[in-house]
C-alpha cells in the first residue's frame, strides 16, 4: 500500500523540524501556516476493490486531532456516495510540535527569541536562519550575549582575553566559542570596531582589538667568536620586537653576513659553526615574525626546506616577507643523490607559485607532474651531513 499514512505525515512534520523550517516560521515575515502536507490517496479502483483496507486507512489517519483533514464526497457506481480524506494540513506551530513531541525545545526557542529581542535584536535574523544551531547553544546563549554586550561597551579593548572581566564568562569559554562569536559579533558591532583583514578563528583577537601573544623568533649564533650571549652555541628566543631591535646591536649590524632558515629542529640544533652567520628555526607557513625587520635586508638569507611541493610553497610564501631569500639544498642534484631516502607526499600542492625562480619552478612542476615517481618527497633531515657541509662551504666559511 502506497497511500499516505499517519506515520508518513508525522515523518513529514519531523523533516520540517530537522530543516529548521518550523522554528524559523516564528521569525519569518511570510506566513508559513496553514501548511499542506504531501498526501497520496487511494484511486477509485482501489476504493472499490480494497474497500476494507481503505476504511482501515481512513481510521488510521485520525490517530491524532492535530492534523486538519480535508475531505470530499466521491460517488462510486458500486459503493455509492462516500466521504474520503482529500488533503491534510498543519494549521499552526503548536499542533506541529505536539505531533513530533518537540514542545520543550519549541518553548526553549521562544525564550531565546524573547531574550535576544530584549538584548541584541540584531541577532533575530540569525536565529531565523539557524534555529537548530541556536537551540544547540541555548545553554550558552546568555554568556554569548554577555560577550557581545561587553565588546559593545569596550570596543577594541587592547587587552589580553584573560583580562576581560565579563560576568559568568572566562577565557576558555571565549576561546571555545570563537567561531560562533565571530558570526554573532560581526552582526552586532559597528564596522569601526572590527578589523576586516583579520579573518578566521585564529585571528579572533586581532579582529576585535584584543592584544595578541607576541610572535617569537628562535635562532642560534653560528660564529663562536660572536658573543651575543654567553656560550657559542646559544639557543635564543626573542619576541618579534626583540629580534627587530637586534639591528641596533653593533655586531649584528656589522658582522652578520649570512642567515640560514631550516624547518627541522634537529637540523637547527646540529647546524655547523659558520663565520658571521646565524640560523633561524622556521615555522612552516608562518613567517609573520620576519616581516618588517629592516636589518634582515642586508645579510644573504638561505632557506632550507623539504624537497616537495609544500617545501616550495613555503619558500614562495617566505619571499612575500623577504624577497631576497635563496633556496638551499632544494635542487634536482640533491634530490637524485638521495633516492633511497624518498618518501611519499600525502597531499601535494598544485597552485602556481609566482615567487619561485625558473629552476625552482621547474623542479616544483616536475614533482607535481610525478616526473620522478608518484608524489615523491625528500625530507630535509634525510640529507647526508657531508652533502650539507659541501653545499654550505660554497656559500660561507664553515668552521671545522
Amino acid at each position: 500500500m502506497n497511500w499516505t499514512t499517519h506515520t508518513n505525515l508525522r515523518q513529514q512534520v519531523q523533516q520540517l523540524w530537522d530543516k529548521g523550517r518550523l522554528l524559523a516560521s516564528l521569525l519569518n515575515n511570510e506566513a508559513f501556516f496553514p501548511y499542506r502536507l504531501k498526501f497520496k490517496t487511494p484511486t477509485s479502483k482501489e476504493m472499490s476493490e480494497r474497500f476494507a483496507e481503505v476504511r482501515d486507512w481512513i481510521a488510521g489517519l485520525y490517530k491524532t486531532n492535530n492534523f486538519r483533514i480535508e475531505t470530499r464526497t466521491v460517488r462510486h457506481p458500486v459503493l455509492g456516495e462516500n466521504t474520503v480524506p482529500h488533503a491534510v494540513w498543519l494549521d499552526n506551530l503548536d499542533n506541529a510540535v505536539q505531533i513530533i513531541g518537540k514542545q520543550k525545545p519549541y518553548r526553549q526557542f521562544v525564550d531565546l527569541i524573547e531574550q535576544t529581542r530584549q538584548q541584541q535584536p540584531a541577532l533575530l535574523p540569525w536565529l531565523g536562519s539557524h534555529p537548530l544551531k541556536a537551540l544547540e547553544l541555548a545553554g550558552q546563549w546568555r554568556q554569548l550575549l554577555a560577550v557581545i554586550e561587553w565588546l559593545q561597551a569596550h570596543p577594541k579593548p587592547a587587552i589580553y582575553l584573560r583580562q576581560a572581566d565579563i560576568l559568568g564568562v572566562d577565557t576558555k569559554f571565549i576561546e571555545h566559542y570563537r567561531s560562533v562569536l565571530i558570526t554573532l559579533l560581526d552582526r552586532c558591532l559597528p564596522d569601526n570596531s572590527i578589523n576586516p583583514d583579520a579573518t578566521g578563528v585564529n585571528q579572533f583577537e586581532a579582529r576585535y582589538g584584543f592584544r595578541q601573544k607576541p610572535l617569537r623568533v628562535r635562532f642560534r649564533i653560528l660564529d663562536p667568536d660572536f658573543n651575543l650571549l654567553p656560550g657559542s652555541n646559544s639557543d635564543i628566543s626573542l619576541t618579534q620586537q626583540g629580534f627587530h631591535d637586534l639591528g641596533h646591536h653593533p655586531e649584528i649590524a656589522s658582522r652578520i653576513e649570512y642567515i640560514f632558515i631550516t624547518e627541522n629542529e634537529t637540523n637547527f640544533l646540529a647546524f655547523p659553526q659558520i663565520c658571521n652567520s646565524l640560523v633561524l628555526f622556521g615555522a612552516g607557513y608562518g613567517f609573520d615574525a620576519l616581516s618588517g625587520i629592516p636589518w634582515l635586508a642586508r645579510p644573504e638569507i638561505h632557506y632550507w626546506g623539504d624537497i616537495d611541493t609544500h617545501g616550495f610553497a613555503i619558500l614562495d610564501q617566505l619571499r612575500n616577507h623577504q624577497p631576497q631569500v635563496r633556496s638551499l639544498l632544494m635542487d634536482k642534484h640533491t634530490l637524485l643523490a638521495h633516492q633511497s631516502f624518498w618518501t611519499h607526499e600525502m597531499k601535494p600542492e598544485t597552485r602556481p607559485l609566482a615567487r619561485l625562480t625558473g629552476t625552482e619552478r621547474q623542479l616544483y612542476e616536475m614533482l607535481g607532474n610525478n616526473t620522478f615517481g608518484d608524489q615523491i618527497r625528500l625530507e630535509q633531515e634525510r640529507i647526508g651531513f657531508n652533502h650539507i657541509l659541501k653545499s654550505l662551504r660554497q656559500i660561507a666559511v664553515v668552521i671545522d
